[in-house]
């Protein structure tokens, strides 16, 4: 008996070995190979889980392992140089303009009739308005859509557009779909809606993509017209729904024309292509109601991030942009879960007498997201930044810088938007339309309170250390 039990341990314990050296060659092979360059909690939890629970962890790891699944050469439209026409703005839009184009972001391009939606309502209204002017294309891509009726009003927008002879496509993701209630998807393909989940999790999860989001939001008529922001295509996100029980949100969307709607067009295509496993798009035809704009019109840039890009692009320029703030920083999101970095280049710029006010819902959508919040909101004020908790649920997502660079779109401050999910932000740099943003962006601050920093007991430290260490990946 003696025997037989040593025998089985030691076979036991070679085959755990075995898994461990496994699981952890998976894990160095995957991360040098597609360059998966991770977060140190990120990193740190994988090594221990396949060296703990190699049976359990491995699995896992190449389910929802993978933070970049590169598509290829980057969609570039061309090169960006740095400006030397204007010496006084190189601290800001000069600098930003130049790392971006280092990262592969396309440079600025013109654009005209932006409208900034005051509320739920005109946003609404401008959602229609886009739909129901589209003549020959119609794209959408959001993150879930509701089954309320909001849902239902874009589903029957959707068919009516689609049965009226406009190709109509419908791009959501592959986990957002549930989120929302599940929308008419068969409905909408009867109607002659092409539909494309993005990643689906019952599909192909063995790369390793299950983890990596769709969160982009835009609606695009006819290549001209772009319709996009924070807003997920449900009644929560404009006017609510009293028979759902859903209240209106705070949300910041815009609409606009000219040619950064072609780049937004192009970022479509590709994410379309993807989902549907479709040939890689040749960049999109400029339209031809679209004719060449002066030097001084106004210029946006498209800021595009995610995994199929080799570089963490948005968080990079953030990361900049913080570093090279000289007087204000003025930051609406819902989520506020920054990494070390990011963190480090916030407070010094308080530190450094720059003024810098983060305005955050009191009380969020997601629990998780609030408890992990406290470390930094703590060292946030103890540099000297204000944080400010509205009342309200604030699901807007904006950045302004000096009074040079305004940030807005669908990225979050918090870890999984700024290395995990697809997102899309659009740069601003003209000074009425940036002063604009900034004004909208002070109104969730009307009624909010003033975060109080106070020292956590030793279990609440601990917790907030746990859900910090496991909420990159949630």
């Amino acid at each position: 008996m003696d025997m037989l039990h040593a025998w089985v341990s030691h076979h036991l314990l070679s085959l755990h070995g075995l898994m461990v050296i496994l699981g952890l060659g998976t894990y160095v092979i995957a991360s040098h190979a597609r360059r998966q360059r991770r977060h140190p909690s990120a990193a740190i939890a994988w090594v221990v889980l396949l060296a703990l629970l190699p049976y359990i962890a491995l699995p896992l790891y190449l389910l929802f392992g993978n933070r970049k699944v590169l598509r290829g050469q980057p969609l570039r439209l061309a090169p960006a140089t740095l400006s030397t026409d204007e010496p006084g703005d190189q601290t800001t839009v000069a600098r930003f303009q130049h790392l971006a184009g280092a990262l592969g972001v396309p440079p600025a391009a013109s654009y005209r009739q932006l409208a900034i939606h005051d509320d739920g309502q005109a946003a609404l209204t401008a959602l229609r308005a886009v739909i129901m002017g589209a003549t020959r294309t119609l794209d959408l891509c959001t993150f879930l859509m509701g089954r309320d009726a909001l849902g239902q009003e874009i589903t029957t927008l959707l068919m009516h557009k689609a049965r009226g002879g406009v190709r109509v496509r419908f791009l959501i993701d592959g986990i957002g779909v549930y989120l929302g209630g599940r929308p008419p998807l068969r409905a909408l393909k009867a109607s002659g809606v092409q539909v494309a989940l993005f990643v689906s999790p019952w599909r192909s999860p063995l790369p390793g993509r299950t983890n990596l989001r769709n969160h982009r939001k835009l609606v695009i008529a006819d290549g001209v017209r772009l319709w996009t922001g924070g807003r997920n295509l449900a009644a929560e996100y404009f006017v609510g729904d009293l028979d759902c029980q859903k209240t209106p949100w705070i949300d910041l969307s815009f609409d606009l024309r000219g040619e950064l709607v072609r780049q937004t067009q192009a970022r479509f295509d590709q994410d379309w292509a993807f989902a549907t496993r479709g040939p890689r798009p040749a960049a999109w035809p400029v339209p031809q109601d679209i004719a060449p704009v002066a030097k001084a019109a106004c210029r946006a840039q498209l800021i595009a991030s995610g995994p199929d890009q080799a570089d963490d692009t948005l968080y990079a320029l953030l990361v900049a942009s913080c570093f090279n703030a000289q007087t204000r920083i003025l930051a609406v999101t819902p989520y506020f879960v920054p990494d070390a970095t990011l963190l480090m280049a916030l407070t010094l710029a308080a530190r450094r007498g720059v003024a810098v006010d983060l305005i955050l819902p009191a009380q969020s959508n997601h629990r998780l997201a609030d408890l992990s919040r406290h470390a930094a909101l703590r060292e946030m004020s103890q540099a000297g930044a204000r944080v400010w908790l509205a009342p309200r649920m604030v699901h807007a997502k904006a950045i302004v810088i000096d009074s040079h660079l305004a940030l807005v779109g669908s990225a979050n401050l918090d870890e999984r938007s700024l290395f995990l999910n697809y997102e899309l932000m659009v740069a601003f740099d003209d000074p009425a339309d940036v002063r604009r943003f900034a004004q909208w962006a002070e109104r969730p601050r009307a009624g909010a309170a003033l975060y109080r920093a106070q020292a956590p007991g030793v279990v609440r430290g601990i917790a907030e250390g746990l859900i910090r260490w496991l909420a990159f990946q949630l």
